[in-house]
């Protein structure tokens, strides 16, 4: 026991001591290292946010006018770093990391939708960085179309001096434009007209394409209002683009609304109505057939029934083209069955000739009958030149039979030029 007094207890202080003093030493540098650690990391946080704050100001800003709106979230890294010239990009949060790992286009879109979700005035300027990791051009149109519709909804002139400024004007800048003038139309039309308006490169002011963008924006929540709009635009490019948007809205709606709205366009321009009657027949005939046809069955023989007609029969030979001729042929206006004829035989004759020969070869030769057996000999003539020429002799009036026997022929004469000749001669058809 006095051992341990005298000597033991000593021993055991020392060590006790020399331990303390050892790890007040270590902790101190050690506890340097994580405290700069820590506060590293508290200045990267605040860097974060101080960034986020200075540049959504500049958003704020750009949103009441002034220079700033010209000035987008990748131009304030200039400003940030005079201030701070060592202060480093601000990260990704984990979410929008994840956006550059890899190549998978469903994780990809995953991770920026919550992203985009997410998107407030506070972390504008984080998605952008995210958007602008992906590889410029088409490839990241949806993308594209995602960021700029969510932040129309929060700044939509921002989002304008952003896409003006900063998008690739060969692959991006229009498309970027055009879809943030959609978002900012479903919750201020008229703020986005007058935008558009006052910001249009167009000598011709109201041929505006900025204005196809408000429409197509329009359309997709309040069609009555798109269709005011569409309907004062001028005749040019503008209207004609809008027109589609429009044709795709009503078709939406079902056949019957669909057909009301197109013709109560005004005769007065023709070729609108035409464009009009020919979009939205195509899209009709993919969703409605009997509708379709019904339809232009009762409508005068004009180019727009003629539009629609084609779109119809490209739509209805491809699943049931018996169904389709005998509609063709009991269809009452005579201009109409001929034109309707040739177009079904120009169709069906290249999905299924054979099928197409056995249905014209149940009608009798006539004048009424002579485009479509000359367009299925324009059909044939290559594949098979000598049946063709079969064909091109039935035809009743002579200027079209004389079209039918010469491409016949031409064709024939490539492939078997004697055999050509041996038939000329045959039927007094010259040298």
């Amino acid at each position: 026991m006095k051992f341990f007094l005298k000597i033991g207890l000593p021993w055991v202080l020392s060590m006790g001591l020399a331990f303390y003093l050892g790890g007040r030493f270590l902790g101190d540098s050690d506890g340097s290292t994580k405290t700069g650690d820590s506060k590293g990391s508290g200045e990267d946080t605040g860097s974060v946010k101080t960034n986020g704050s200075s540049r959504d100001s500049v958003l704020k800003n750009s949103g009441s006018g002034g220079d700033s709106d010209k000035r987008n979230p990748s131009d304030l890294e200039s400003s940030d770093s005079t201030a701070r010239p060592n202060t480093p990009s601000p990260p990704l949060p984990p979410n929008l990391r994840r956006i550059m790992k890899g190549r998978d286009i469903i994780s990809r879109l995953g991770s920026y939708l919550d992203a985009v979700r997410a998107m407030d005035r506070t972390n504008v300027s984080e998605v952008v960085t995210a958007f602008e990791e992906l590889p410029k051009g088409y490839g990241r149109h949806l993308e594209m179309k995602l960021l700029m519709r969510s932040w129309a909804a929060i700044d939509p002139q921002a989002a304008l001096a952003y896409a003006n400024n900063s998008l690739d004007q060969k692959s991006e800048r229009r498309f970027g434009v055009s879809e943030v003038l959609a978002g900012w139309a479903n919750s201020d039309p008229q703020g986005a007209v007058v935008w558009a308006k006052a910001n249009s490169n167009n000598a011709k002011n109201e041929d505006n394409p900025m204005l196809v963008g408000i429409i197509r924006g329009l359309a997709e929540n309040n069609l009555e209002v798109a269709d005011e709009l569409f309907r004062g635009l001028p005749e040019g490019g503008a209207r004609w683009q809008a027109s589609t948007f429009l044709a795709q809205e009503y078709a939406k709606l079902g056949t019957e609304q669909a057909i009301q709205w197109a013709e109560n366009f005004p005769d007065n321009d023709s070729r609108m109505r035409e464009t009009i009657l020919g979009q939205l027949g195509a899209r009709l005939a993919r969703q409605d057939i009997p509708g379709t046809a019904d339809w232009v069955s009762k409508m005068e023989h004009d180019k727009g029934s003629q539009r629609i007609t084609d779109n119809l029969l490209m739509q209805w030979v491809t699943q049931d083209a018996d169904g389709a001729s005998k509609w063709v042929q009991g269809l009452e206006n005579p201009e109409k069955r001929s034109y309707a004829m040739k177009q079904l035989t120009a169709r069906w004759s290249l999905s299924d000739p054979v099928s197409t020969a056995k249905w014209l070869n149940t009608l009798p030769p006539s004048p009424a009958m002579d485009s479509a057996v000359g367009e299925f000999v324009n059909r044939i003539s290559a594949r098979d030149p000598e049946g063709a020429m079969g064909w091109a002799m039935t035809i009743q009036n002579p200027t079209e039979k004389s079209k039918a026997l010469n491409r016949a022929l031409g064709a024939w004469e490539k492939i078997d030029p004697a055999k050509a000749k041996s038939w000329k001669q045959a039927n007094n058809l010259g040298n």
